[in-house]
């Protein structure tokens, strides 16, 4: 099978890799980029464990062919850390329990930061149509929906910049 180069920013930084046709974002970013924070759950874009950003917007890395984020940016939860310091979201969800076994957590954080991305101040309504494609089986959703809406109302606009709040507890790679 032939190779394609493939060029894309992945977490503010430049990439080139060679891909094969047809493959999926999320294995290029596991295997060719070395990125294993988007989780491999379902393969059939139904769990949402794989939500990447792409130029800002959520997207499911396993249903999304590598060759299609040539020249964009592809954001992922590693790109969200800074340093040791959590990201307003990933504090979020640490306080208000939102991760238990931590498998969906990934998905979830990204589909909430593209909402807080683009809103800052979300209704529960749309906290919950934004992560309706990530499926959890330990939390029940609410601890999520709470972290999320905690996060929006403890000034997200850090989400960019220096607000990041450091943690003692836990690295940033368990988000």
């Amino acid at each position: 099978m032939a190779k394609t180069a493939l060029q894309f920013r992945h977490n503010s930084r430049d990439v080139a890799v060679f891909v094969d046709g047809g493959a999926n974002l999320l294995t290029t970013l596991r295997e060719l980029v070395g990125d294993m924070t988007p989780k491999f759950g379902c393969g059939q874009g139904g769990c949402g464990a794989c939500t990447v950003l792409i130029d800002g917007d959520a997207h499911l890395a396993c249903l999304t062919l590598a060759e299609t984020v040539a020249g964009r940016a592809v954001e992922t939860l590693d790109g969200l850390k800074d340093g040791p310091n959590l990201h307003p979201l990933q504090r979020a969800f640490m306080e208000h329990f939102a991760a238990q076994c931590g498998y969906c957590t990934p998905g979830m954080l990204m589909a909430a930061k593209a909402l807080l991305d683009r809103n800052p101040s979300p209704t529960r309504d749309e906290v919950v149509n934004a992560i309706a494609g990530n499926i959890c089986r330990c939390t029940g959703y609410e601890p999520i929906i709470d972290a999320v809406l905690a996060a929006a109302s403890g000034g997200m606009r850090g989400l960019h910049g220096p607000e990041h709040v450091p943690s003692p507890h836990m690295s940033p790679r368990t988000f």
